[in-house]
């Protein structure tokens, strides 16, 4: 499933009703001074609306500014506002008292970013709504049919499953991202004894492998994985009763100036199978996309 990212949320200026994709597909989107703009989610991926204070550190989607606005929030620049995690159908509705422009981010996904151009009500709108209209679908086409989008960057030999991959695209306002969330080859066929590794081949999104119910610390790997010399994590199966979760397998953030070098990501989950059996597997944080496999283990 190619999942644009970019186009997750959509946003409304109250007062000229005018509706366009989140991540700067649209390079200009102003609404007048006072004016409130209101996301209404169209995935079921989990995204926040989030307006950080400038020079203010990016904080974890588990914390907030810290905390949370339910329903509505009000940005003049200087203060920090985020929804909490949004899904399908939810709404977030943002204020904005002062004119000025404002970076727009994700704190799920670090390469979903906008800027929000606020100008003083004296001031008319650039373009129509068809405009924006306009501009939205044929940036949203044009990621969605990116001729690479949809196969896998690299082709691993032997027992492996790439786990979702992506792209990631500049434009004047923000970035664009595009995220597909399957595994390629989910159903696989091994013997008893085999391993197979898993690798997430996607720059932003993070995955998990997990087998068995879902934990509720999605995050961190379950207690019987180990850690490979390579770094890669481990896990044991020795009957399809058995459970074991990857925690987030996910490419390590990009390096900026300024800050502290990131520690490489985990982005290998391996799993040997001693014993024949059926075992499904999905990622807990997008099964509901249909991101699902299965292991067949023969003698």
């Amino acid at each position: 499933m190619l999942s644009p990212t970019h186009c997750a949320i959509w946003w409304r200026v109250s007062s000229s009703s005018i509706f366009a994709c989140t991540n700067s597909v649209i390079l200009r989107r102003r609404a007048g001074a006072g004016d409130s703009v209101t996301w209404s989610m169209a995935a079921s991926e989990a995204h926040t609306v989030t307006f950080l204070a400038s020079g203010q550190l990016r904080p974890p989607f588990t914390v907030g500014c810290p905390g949370f606005s339910n329903g509505s929030a009000t940005f003049n620049g200087t203060t920090c506002a985020t929804s909490a995690l949004l899904f399908k159908g939810d709404k977030f509705t943002v204020i904005f008292p002062v004119a000025g422009n404002f970076k727009l981010v994700c704190l799920v996904h670090s390469d979903m970013t906008s800027t929000m151009h606020v100008l003083d009500p004296s001031l008319p709108l650039p373009h129509d709504q068809a405009f924006y209209d306009d501009v939205a679908q044929s940036e949203s086409k044009d990621l969605l049919g990116d001729e690479d989008s949809s196969v896998p960057k690299h082709h691993h030999s032997g027992n492996s499953v790439t786990v979702g991959h992506g792209d990631i695209a500049a434009t004047g306002g923000g970035s664009d991202s595009l995220s597909v969330m399957r595994f390629t080859d989910p159903d696989i066929t091994v013997h008893a004894g085999d391993t197979i590794e898993w690798t997430n081949e996607d720059p932003v999104t993070a995955h998990t492998v997990t087998f068995g119910p879902e934990p509720q610390n999605l995050v961190d790997p379950s207690s019987n994985v180990t850690i490979d010399a390579d770094g890669g994590r481990h896990g044991v199966l020795n009957s399809p009763s058995d459970r074991v979760h990857s925690g987030f397998i996910q490419a390590a953030p990009q390096d900026r100036n300024g800050l502290a070098q990131a520690p490489p990501g985990v982005t290998r989950f391996r799993v040997t199978f001693t014993k024949p059996g059926t075992y499904p597997y999905i990622c807990s944080l997008h099964d509901v996309l249909g991101m699902k496999g299965s292991v067949i283990v023969l003698p």
